[in-house]
């Protein structure tokens, strides 16, 4: 046997242990279908609720006094977790632009990045306000709602019924102008409803049931529509979400865990071997 050939084979035996562990460590990462792969998930779930809990704890400005080194210690152990799981799940997918510029991607980075961040901008008298960046950790949040299904029956909801909330929503807007006109008109400046649009405000907020009480009718006529405003409010809060229940009965498709090691789409249906997205094959030999 040729050199040549010696080391062309070598390669190729290199190339498949390199694809076989990264396959491995994508079905880990990015599916819960496997023992491993639902101890990630656990394992990561605590961590992150751990990192939102430190966040709060240290807004405590007693507590962050006494424990700070504590707390200090404990966000650079959650902040190491959280880069070698942000670099594993870029290097497990063939394309990384994918993961790196998705939704949850940036929200990765958005709540490592600042504890980094703040080895450079420490003690420094002019960029204090900076410190502020430091809270994005608290995006790590939204981390979860990538483990938690139903979140995404809701979001293909919302989409599909987008249209008619944008029309509901137009409609609203439209009531509240013609309300609070009448208003204006029934009760006047004298009664501080100086201008439409602060009698529209007036009306939003009353249409709303949230009532602040800023503003008040003071005429029989303009207490008679408040308390009609006040009723239909009730009503027209519930039309949303009929909305989007509606379009959530139909969203009910038996999905999975597997995420293609292509360009990092979910929630593919039972039994699919191709990706939706980029046909890319879902369980690669």
């Amino acid at each position: 046997m040729s050199l040549f050939k010696k080391i062309s084979l070598k390669l190729a035996e290199k190339n498949k242990n390199r694809s076989t562990w990264k396959r491995k460590l994508h079905e880990i990462i990015y599916e819960a279908d496997t023992k491993a792969g639902k101890l990630f998930d656990v394992v990561l779930l605590i961590a992150i609720l751990a990192s939102v809990l430190l966040v709060m704890l240290e807004s405590i400005k007693s507590f962050d006094y006494k424990y700070r080194a504590f707390l200090n210690i404990c966000e650079w152990i959650i902040t190491i977790l959280f880069t070698i799981e942000y670099i594993l799940r870029v290097i497990t997918i063939k394309k990384p632009s994918n993961y790196i510029f998705s939704f949850y991607g940036v929200i990765d980075f958005l709540s490592t990045i600042p504890k980094y961040l703040s080895l450079i901008l420490i003690d420094s008298h002019y960029l204090v306000t900076f410190r502020a960046l430091r809270l994005l950790r608290v995006f790590r949040i939204l981390k979860l709602t990538r483990y938690i299904s139903a979140s995404q029956n809701l979001k293909t909801a919302i989409q599909a019924s987008k249209t008619k909330i944008t029309v509901f929503i137009f409609f609203i807007v439209i009531i509240c102008i013609i309300l609070g006109t009448l208003l204006y008109l029934i009760e006047g400046a004298e009664n501080g409803f100086t201008s439409i649009p602060t009698s529209v405000y007036w009306a939003i907020v009353t249409l709303t049931t949230v009532g602040f009480g800023d503003i008040t009718p003071q005429t029989p006529l303009g207490q008679l529509l408040a308390s009609a405003i006040m009723i239909l409010g009730y009503g027209i809060i519930a039309i949303p979400t009929g909305i989007i229940s509606a379009e959530m009965s139909k969203t009910n498709v038996a999905v999975n865990t597997q995420t293609c090691p292509n360009c990092a789409a979910e929630r593919h249906p039972d039994n699919a071997k191709h990706c939706y997205k980029c046909g890319n094959p879902l369980n690669e030999k």
